[in-house]
């Protein structure tokens, strides 16, 4: 009985309208409907998958609302958590409009898996890991700013 699939994950936000910006300017989501629950936020989503959830950081009950994380998570950044990662697709031009959009992203590659990844943070802090795979050389694209795994130190 594994685990199949992501649902989505839940940021606690300061300001739901930017966090929602952020997703949908910045990586492309869509906002989804949202049935009625008794706190403010969206769902966003790509191909009407749900897969992030915004919920209004600061609102009364929210120990009641959000029971997977301190009240002070919003104002913590993101806890525990690393990063959260998605699949994406053209890297070339999702790394041109992350240049053009001024959302500050760090690039690697690890040319034995041909995984080529940027690194977004999202308003409240949490990194957001892009992955594209297939990827043979991505020198001729990225400016030359990519971090490549086999050149790292190891620890």
């Amino acid at each position: 009985m594994p685990v199949a699939d992501l649902s989505h994950y839940l940021v606690r936000a300061n300001d739901i309208d930017t966090t929602r910006d952020f997703y949908v300017n910045v990586l492309g989501f869509e906002v989804m409907p949202r049935p009625y629950l008794p706190f403010p936020g969206y769902w966003l989503g790509v191909g009407g998958n749900i897969q992030v959830h915004i919920a209004q950081h600061g609102v009364e009950l929210a120990d009641l609302y959000y029971i997977g994380s301190p009240a002070n998570a919003a104002t913590d950044h993101a806890g525990v958590i690393d990063h959260i990662a998605f699949i994406a697709a053209d890297p070339k031009g999702m790394a041109a409009h992350l240049k053009v959009s001024g959302a500050p992203y760090r690039a690697r590659f690890m040319a034995d898996s041909k995984l080529y990844q940027l690194f977004v943070t999202d308003p409240n802090g949490i990194c957001i890991e892009l992955n594209f795979f297939g990827v043979t050389d991505a020198a001729e694209w990225a400016d030359g700013d990519v971090e490549i795994y086999s050149e790292m130190p190891r620890s």
